[in-house]
């Protein structure tokens, strides 16, 4: 049987397409303060996306499909942040092109640089010097110390220590057999993550800290031989949440109103009864572009851009969104199968895993399913900190969807 190479031409054309009628929507809604620059920038983004997806195809051999399924969010967000605040919307035009150029430079970068499961102290050392600095130079939003601002822009640190650390565990579990060698070796990973996870609760970045724990223990419980740490660790991960309840005030809050928001409706449970009450009047197919509320949403841009797409582009919109990040954690999920490179498999794993863990986050938040969290939406929530590092872990992911040189020493066809 011969194999036909699979063509993108067709979705990549749909998805120009749903751009030019998105931006002809915003046209209608707001042709009073839609500018000469403006347009020029919206068709600007629609070009940008559609010769990225071309050229990806021209230089790669992975899947190219992430990429398409990433820039379909990217355009789902954009339109819903302008209609929100216009400002805001072209900000996150200008970091949605900073990070496709990002994406790029990280794919040639990871892929030509070699031994990149050598640099385990390198990323250690990466990581707590970020942790320190987030604790001298941060500031303080919503009861965590996780953001550090110069001038006029803001970044989250954390950010970067995600992939950061997912590099530190492929990197232990490539070298496995050298570690189970020395003395305690077993329990330097461990050991690493919980002053990791140390330093997030003297940040009280809780959100975070639920990351770092399922990226850590679904990598363990597939590769770890002593079975007998992934109780361990399930055990102190309970003992975190239930101490974390008690030291923390504003974890407290987040838990009485996941339990009975109607009850403070009038203050600490007005944005998620709000939230509620935005994706109920959608229906299934949206009230329309600019016929909606989401105003009355609080900080509706970030976390709970899914409440306000959900009002006016209906909840099979939303359940769209969804799906669109299922198949991004498969094809990752398929990425990782079907890679010979023990710690690109593990890399893969581990991007797949925290795109899927950072949404399913959010999403069950803003639903009422678990209680909220200062998450935001991987590449459709605003947010400049968020996009970058979403596309710096896209772009390995690119790398790792590729066939890859394998070392004689490597790692066979198992875990």
């Amino acid at each position: 049987m011969l194999n036909k190479k699979v063509s993108y031409k067709v979705p990549r054309n749909l998805l120009v397409l749903f751009e030019l009628m998105a931006l002809l929507l915003l046209f209608v809604y707001d042709r009073e303060n839609i500018d000469k620059f403006t347009l020029v920038s919206g068709i600007s983004l629609i070009f940008m996306i559609y010769i990225s997806n071309f050229i990806l195809l021209r230089i790669s051999t992975g899947d190219n499909y992430i990429f398409l399924i990433v820039t379909m969010l990217i355009s789902i967000g954009v339109v819903m942040i302008y209609r929100i605040d216009s400002t805001l919307g072209m900000k996150q035009v200008i970091w949605a092109g900073m990070g496709i150029t990002i994406f790029f430079i990280t794919y040639l970068l990871v892929k030509r640089i070699k031994g990149w499961e050598n640099w385990a102290n390198l990323y250690v050392i990466a990581s707590i010097g970020l942790f320190l600095m987030t604790l001298i130079l941060g500031t303080r939003k919503k009861g965590s110390i996780n953001w550090i601002q110069l001038g006029r822009f803001s970044f989250q640190p954390t950010e970067i220590i995600k992939i950061l650390m997912i590099f530190l565990i492929s990197a232990y579990y490539t070298n496995y057999e050298i570690y189970k060698e020395k003395k305690y070796g077993s329990y330097y990973l461990m050991g690493i993550i919980y002053v990791f996870i140390g330093f997030l609760f003297l940040q009280r970045d809780l959100g975070t800290v639920l990351i770092f724990y399922t990226i850590f223990l679904a990598l363990q419980f597939i590769y770890e031989e002593n079975r007998k740490l992934i109780l361990y660790n399930v055990l102190f991960f309970t003992i975190s949440g239930i101490a974390g309840f008690f030291l923390f005030d504003h974890v407290r809050v987040r838990f009485e109103i996941w339990i009975n928001p109607w009850k403070y409706i009038d203050n600490k449970g007005y944005q998620i009864t709000q939230s509620l009450f935005a994706i109920a009047t959608g229906g299934f197919f949206g009230t329309g572009i600019g016929r909606g509320h989401p105003d009355f949403i609080p900080e509706v841009h970030t976390d709970f851009i899914f409440s306000a797409i959900c009002e006016e582009m209906g909840i099979f919109t939303g359940i769209g969104i969804i799906m669109l990040f299922l198949i991004l954690v498969y094809r990752g999920f398929k990425i990782a199968i079907n890679q010979r490179n023990k710690f690109f498999r593990i890399v893969a794993l581990g991007i797949s895993i925290l795109f899927g863990i950072q949404s399913f986050i959010i999403f069950g938040g803003v639903l009422k399913m678990i209680p909220l969290t200062g998450i935001t939406i991987p590449f459709v929530s605003y947010g400049g900190s968020s996009m970058i590092s979403s596309f710096i872990a896209l772009g390995i992911l690119q790398v790792a969807s590729e066939e890859l040189d394998v070392e004689e020493k490597d790692y066979g066809e198992g875990a």
